[in-house]
């Protein structure tokens, strides 16, 4: 993978974006030490600019988990807005991806030295809002900057609520998909008369049309990468799984699930890593390479892997991921905008951060060109998105998008993935009962949720 955010697939020890467009040396090395430094590193990190500059601009302070691609695209994001004289200037501190940022956010929270903004994936708003870690968003005071509940897909808004109010705002949505390379596709014969990847509606199908890519590269016909990796193995197993209309209910002492869905989910993931369709043993970084130097037709990754996949020169296009099993899903979550708690907050400090999320929403249209489906829908809607290619051939990925299911431990930064890699990966690797690796993942599951939410 090249820059992004695999986000999705960093560890703890990562390092924080380089200094680039609108962040300074010194942010970053504070951000740094806030990685590592615990709460007072994290209060200082909070508390290094005042509310008020001389100027009278509302000095912002905005959190963020998003570095190498990404990081420059918010980074640029965040340089227009200032730009736009609203009365404000947001000042941007990056911190390393995971377990690392969530900790610092709970800890700033708890400090009362939050920064004014924060992003968190929406999956990880279920385990903070009910500890007092958030405070809710004032729709009416948001509907005053242009932002409401009926610019956002129902399913992306939902997300944010809780108990009747909304502790987030989605910046995004990021679902998995799938890539295909056009000549390999034309090649196989497998392309429709649009010039995009005929439907594939069943799992045979997708496995022949897999095999013929195959005849064409010589090599594989799909890149996946998973070795090591709980969040790809997730990814792709909880999409199958969806498409099932399967649930996943973590609201009570024990998981509520579908053995038959997650087994022949399973089974067909064992079919796919034949070492003919796909290698039964590569990582993310693996795939990558091999989709971007045309030894495979096709390849199951997320949105954020676009800009790699448009700099190598490859001619490709990119969809959800076939519906195999009767209901379009997908996985994914949501880069979204939270309000970490301030006992006292400044109305006009407040306001002025109200005016900065509304105006990074309005302007999404770049975040949109890095790969990722924007929450606000009248950017999708704009006739400048939908001639974006392939963006606007994978847009409709959000309105079938799926959210790791619902408990305190679960999402991405998360246990709970490393949980399903700790149990299953041998189900993947070496073929083994795909219904003793589930069954050993749910029972794993039910110890977690038989704890409190330390938060």
């Amino acid at each position: 993978m090249a820059l992004h955010h695999f986000a999705h697939r960093r560890t703890a020890g990562d390092l924080v974006l380089p200094p680039g467009p609108g962040i300074t040396r010194r942010q970053m090395l504070v951000g740094s030490l806030a990685a590592v430094g615990g709460v007072a590193a994290a209060s200082a990190l909070a508390g290094c600019a005042p509310s008020a500059s001389a100027s009278g601009l509302h000095e912002l302070a905005y959190w963020h988990l998003l570095s190498g691609g990404d990081g420059i695209t918010m980074a640029g994001l965040v340089d227009k807005v200032n730009a736009l004289d609203h009365g404000y200037e947001a000042t941007q501190t990056v911190l390393a991806w995971g377990a690392p940022y969530y900790t610092k956010l709970a800890m700033a929270s708890v400090g009362g030295r939050s920064p004014d903004v924060a992003i968190m994936h929406a999956s990880r708003v279920a385990g903070y809002a009910p500890g007092g870690l958030l405070d809710p968003w004032d729709l009416d005071l948001l509907a005053e900057f242009g932002v409401e509940e009926s610019d956002f897909l129902e399913r992306v808004w939902a997300k944010g609520g809780l108990d009747g109010k909304q502790y987030s705002i989605a910046l995004d949505s990021h679902p998995f998909i799938m890539m295909y390379n056009l000549d390999v596709a034309e090649q196989a014969g497998v392309l429709g008369p649009d010039g995009q990847l005929a439907p594939i509606d069943s799992p045979d199908q997708f496995l022949e049309v897999a095999r013929a890519m195959q005849a064409v590269t010589g090599k594989h016909g799909l890149s996946y990468g998973y070795l090591g990796d709980g969040a790809q193995m997730w990814r792709l197993f909880y999409t199958l799984y969806k498409q099932h209309d399967a649930d996943f209910d973590l609201s009570g002492l024990t998981a509520k699930v579908d053995d038959d869905a997650a087994v022949e989910s399973l089974e067909f993931i064992q079919q796919l890593l034949d070492g003919t369709i796909c290698t039964p043993s590569g990582d993310y970084g693996t795939a990558v390479s091999e989709f971007m130097s045309g030894e495979s037709g096709m390849f199951f990754t997320g949105v954020w892997e676009l800009p790699t996949a448009k700099s190598s020169g490859l001619a490709f296009d990119a969809q959800p991921i076939p519906t195999l099993f009767g209901t379009p899903a997908a996985y994914a979550d949501s880069h979204a905008f939270t309000l970490p708690h301030q006992s006292s907050p400044d109305p006009e400090q407040r306001r002025a951060s109200y005016q900065f999320v509304a105006d990074l929403l309005q302007n999404s249209l770049g975040w949109a060109e890095a790969g990722h489906i924007p929450g606000f829908q009248p950017v999708v809607q704009s006739a400048d998105y939908q001639a974006l290619m392939p963006q606007a051939h994978y847009a409709a990925a959000a309105e079938i998008l799926n959210y790791d299911p619902e408990a305190w431990f679960t999402g991405s930064g998360s246990d709970f993935q490393n949980y399903f890699l700790e149990t299953v990966q041998g189900v993947y690797l070496d073929g083994s009962d795909p219904a003793e690796g589930f069954a050993a993942f749910v029972r794993r599951v039910n110890v977690q949720l038989a704890k409190p939410n330390p938060v």
